[in-house]
Parts: structure tokens; C-alpha cells; sequence
């Protein structure tokens, strides 16, 4: 029995391994330039304020926002996600970033989709801007914006410091949500 526990810990241990490695690596192999970013980054702003008139109107009060218009998860128990994108104040792309993450749980298969988080305050921006790398759920609580029944957000929702919108979602996943992934800026 003790043998099985042993056999099965050290599978799960070299899977992560793996997958460790393989995001290490895949990084440079995923890296796109920044004429791609940034044609990426304009097709999805153009579908989410499509989705709603209410994104245009928070867009303009952000304090900035930062744009993957493509994250790439996939797992099978053990998960990587990785995409990057720009972070945009008034409109104007100041910085690339990345944004990844691993998790071990209940996770299974492969999906992609768009995220966009607001800084609503000009002090969420500089919190986020300052840092070395940023861990959503750990250097700062996002609200993650859902619309409800006829297209409405719940107002207490958007008067939160940092708000973070996930659609455009393809492909089949058990598990999409912006805790714990890791946003870094990247030099282009």
C-alpha cells in the first residue's frame, strides 16, 4: 500500500516538474511581437465595449487598464495558463506585461479567453505600476465583474479600486477565474 502512495506521489512529482519546465520554456516560445500584441489588444477592446455600453464609459474612468486579449489555459489535474498584453492609461500603451500561473486541484482540459482589468484609482494604478510582479488575490483583491440577468452589473461591483472582466471564452475548462495569476512586465 505504502509502495502505491509512494508511486503515485512521484508521478504527480514529476508531472510538475514538467509543467514547470514546460511554462519556463514555453514563455520565450509564446512571446509575440508587439505588433501582434497590440493588434490583439485593439480587436478585443473593440468586442468588449460591443458587449456592453457600459465598458466604453468605465474605460474612460479608469485610472488605466491592463489588456490579454488572449490567456491560454490547459490541465489535466495540473494547470498552466500563460498570454500576454499592455496596460493602457488614457488610451495610450505605456508597458507589456505577461500574465501566467500554475495550479494542482481539480482542473481538466484546454481554453482561451480575454481578460481586462480597470484600476479605477489613480492609487490602485500606482500600487500595481510599483510593484516587481503582481499577484492578483495576494498584492491586491480584485472585483470580478459578472453581468447579471438583462445585461445589468451589480453597482456595489463597480465601485470597487480594481475591477476584472473575463469573456470571450472558447474551448471547455473546469475552472477560469483571475485569482492567483502572476502579472509581470516585459521588456518587447
Amino acid at each position: 500500500m505504502n509502495l502505491n502512495i509512494a508511486r503515485n506521489r512521484n508521478r504527480v512529482l514529476a508531472a510538475c516538474s514538467v509543467l514547470l519546465i514546460g511554462m519556463a520554456v514555453s514563455t520565450a516560445s509564446f512571446a509575440e511581437s508587439k505588433a501582434q500584441v497590440d493588434a490583439r489588444v485593439t480587436a478585443s477592446l473593440k468586442k468588449f465595449y460591443a458587449y456592453s455600453p457600459k465598458h466604453k464609459e468605465l474605460a474612460n474612468r479608469a485610472a488605466g487598464m491592463l489588456v490579454f486579449p488572449r490567456i491560454t489555459k490547459a490541465g489535466l489535474g495540473l494547470a498552466g495558463e500563460y498570454g500576454e498584453g499592455v496596460l493602457q492609461v488614457k488610451g495610450k500603451t505605456v508597458g507589456y506585461y505577461s500574465i501566467g500561473g500554475a495550479s494542482v486541484g481539480l482542473t481538466l482540459g484546454v481554453a482561451e479567453h480575454s481578460e481586462i482589468v480597470m484600476f479605477m484609482t489613480p492609487k490602485a494604478l500606482d500600487q500595481f505600476t510599483a510593484s516587481k510582479g503582481w499577484t492578483v488575490g495576494t498584492d491586491a483583491a480584485v472585483a470580478v465583474v459578472k453581468q447579471g440577468a438583462g445585461g445589468q452589473y451589480d453597482a456595489e461591483q463597480l465601485t470597487k479600486p480594481i475591477l476584472g472582466f473575463v469573456f470571450s471564452e472558447k474551448g471547455l475548462m473546469g475552472d477560469l477565474s483571475l485569482e492567483g495569476s502572476k502579472i509581470t512586465k516585459i521588456d518587447k
